[in-house]
């Protein structure tokens, strides 16, 4: 039992010794090519994942907003004051939150991340992104990412909404769902559609897996993507995921899209 005992000690020694020249790696590396902000290359110090003056170009979402799609409002018009929105085509979903309001910083990230091989971003955005989110969490939801068609998938080599999901899934210590929707139709990108053309786009263009009843097993659902806009592509997946038995689908991106503000995709 000793000789054991004694193997497993050397066994976390080795393993405690590895982490530390791992770290002493990093911080040389650190030290010879400082890291850049995401969305300028300024370097950083630390671990802020964006200088300052990004950071600050950022407008944070907090209340007051729409109790159903979080359009930021100006005033505090009351708990149950929903926006104009929200009235005239009600979602879906139950509620839809996001972290940021989409400006030059934020568009400039979700492209880093989408386009730029960035894939480290997702780690930043998925910080606001819990915050923003911190009112599902209590009801021990399943995330799901929205999905990528296959072809898209390997051009990109990654999906940033299963990126976003992962790390929130890491920060919650919730489960991530990446297979329970799938993308089965190929579709246009959204960027200069209507929202119209949007909704006609994404039409039909999603599926449930065939045991999804059995993989929600009674959780309500966190749709994950980068950006709202119109919510084309998050009702259209709203809807197959409620289909196949989701009793509560809600909607959590990195940034969305206000009416009047600069910057409109």
């Amino acid at each position: 039992m000793e000789t054991g005992a004694g193997e497993v000690k050397e066994i976390g020694r080795g393993v405690r010794l590895r982490q530390g020249l791992a770290g002493l790696r990093r911080a040389l590396l650190d030290l010879v090519y400082p890291p850049g902000c995401p969305a300028c290359n300024a370097p950083l110090t630390g671990a802020q994942g964006l200088c300052a003056s990004c950071f600050a170009g950022l407008r944070q979402i907090r209340a007051p907003f729409c109790p159903v799609l979080g359009i930021p409002f100006e005033t505090d018009l009351g708990p149950d004051m929903r926006s104009a929105e929200a009235l005239a085509d009600p979602p879906p979903f139950a509620r839809a939150r996001a972290a940021v309001v989409y400006s030059a910083v934020a568009g400039t990230l979700v492209s880093r991340l989408k386009y730029g091989d960035r894939p480290e971003v997702a780690r930043f955005c998925a910080r606001l992104m819990a915050v923003a989110g911190q009112d599902y969490w209590a009801a021990g939801p399943v995330i799901v990412p929205v999905p990528l068609h296959a072809s898209r998938l390997r051009f990109r080599r990654y999906n940033q909404s299963m990126l976003l999901a992962r790390e929130l899934g890491r920060l919650t210590g919730l489960s991530v769902d990446p297979h329970l929707i799938g993308r089965h139709r190929k579709t246009r990108q959204q960027v200069g559609l209507s929202g119209d053309g949007r909704l006609r786009n994404v039409r039909g263009a999603f599926s449930a897996h065939p045991h999804a009843l059995e993989r929600l097993a009674g959780r309500p659902v966190v749709l994950v993507d980068d950006v709202y806009t119109t919510g084309a592509t998050v009702k259209a997946a709203t809807r197959v995921l409620k289909r196949a038995g989701a009793a509560e689908v809600n909607v959590l991106t990195f940034a969305r899209v206000v009416i009047g503000e600069d910057l409109p995709i």
